[in-house]
């Protein structure tokens, strides 16, 4: 009697006929760097285009605004203050200042002072295109006479390999200057001097008033005038020659008008202690002292 087919053979056998080799992983990483070393990359090209001329002269317009950015604003601070168009909403320029702009009084006169070196040396001839581009470049030149800023930046310009200096450069001419004009000061504290504004921002509206020295510096002098003290250049400074007595006199008028002076009075009672602190003489006269007996009482 025939035996029955086996089915473990049948099986094993099915098993072999679909049996692959097995895969080398190796061989297939192999494989696959090589094709990607031997891959083939195609960038496309894009092309610019080169600035027209209406874009090249537009590129230079901009940029001459931004150059000049720090330049008019101090023009246009100057104008605010001196037409006082901050006067409908402040009381002051310092107050009309920090609230408009966030800017302190001496940022503010900082850019004033700025824009009035810059076009000084806008005057000059041998200055055509190389003009300041930051307001800390002419920083240390703002007290010097119009003849030396452009002394100065001649100079600052020409070490910079004629290109727009750095306010370090500019900061090193200057010292170089002052040391070659220094005068000593010879102001004494106490000493009763008249006030030149002489191109000065920071002094208008002081010119020809009187102040009281008291502080000699190595280049300047502070000086008590009837609205506070302020720092002066000795090239802005002018003595009186008073006798000692007549500079005891004018410091005793200087605490009064100091007493009764804030920014809070009306404007006509500025300008009268204002026209109090012009006086060229080391006396007040019989009516000017009744008018400061009478703020006093009113507001001392």
């Amino acid at each position: 009697m025939p035996k029955p087919p086996s089915r473990t053979n049948k099986a094993t056998s099915a098993a072999k006929s679909d049996s692959k080799p097995p895969v080398n992983s190796a061989n297939e990483d192999i494989s696959v760097e090589e094709n990607l070393a031997t891959a083939t990359i195609t960038v496309t090209a894009v092309e610019i285009p080169e600035l027209t001329e209406q874009e090249i002269s537009d590129r230079v317009h901009l940029e001459r605004k931004v150059e000049r950015a720090f330049f008019e604003a101090g023009k246009a601070l100057t104008e605010l203050r001196d037409r006082r168009l901050y006067r409908s909403t402040h009381k002051t320029f310092d107050e009309y200042c920090l609230d408009r702009f966030g800017y302190n009084r001496s940022r503010s006169y900082q850019l004033v002072d700025a824009a009035v070196v810059v076009d000084n040396l806008q005057k000059c001839p041998q200055i055509v295109d190389i003009l300041p581009t930051a307001e800390g470049q002419v920083r240390s030149m703002t007290k010097l006479e119009p003849q030396e800023q452009q002394e100065v930046w001649l100079r600052s310009v020409e070490l910079a390999g004629g290109k727009v200096p750095t306010g370090r450069i500019v900061k090193d001419v200057v010292q170089r200057i002052m040391e070659r004009t220094k005068v000593p000061n010879t102001y004494q504290i106490g000493e009763v001097c008249q006030i030149l504004v002489k191109n000065n921002s920071e002094l208008r509206g002081k010119g020809g008033c009187w102040g009281i020295v008291s502080q000699a510096n190595e280049f300047s002098c502070t000086v008590r005038m009837w609205d506070g003290e302020y720092a002066i250049g000795l090239q802005h400074l002018k003595s009186y020659n008073y006798l000692p007595a007549e500079c005891e006199q004018m410091r005793v008028i200087c605490d009064r008008i100091n007493q009764v002076y804030s920014d809070s009075l009306e404007e006509t009672v500025k300008s009268l202690l204002q026209s109090l602190g012009k006086v060229n003489r080391p006396y007040l006269t019989v009516v000017e002292e009744k008018l400061l007996s009478v703020l006093e009482s009113e507001y001392g």
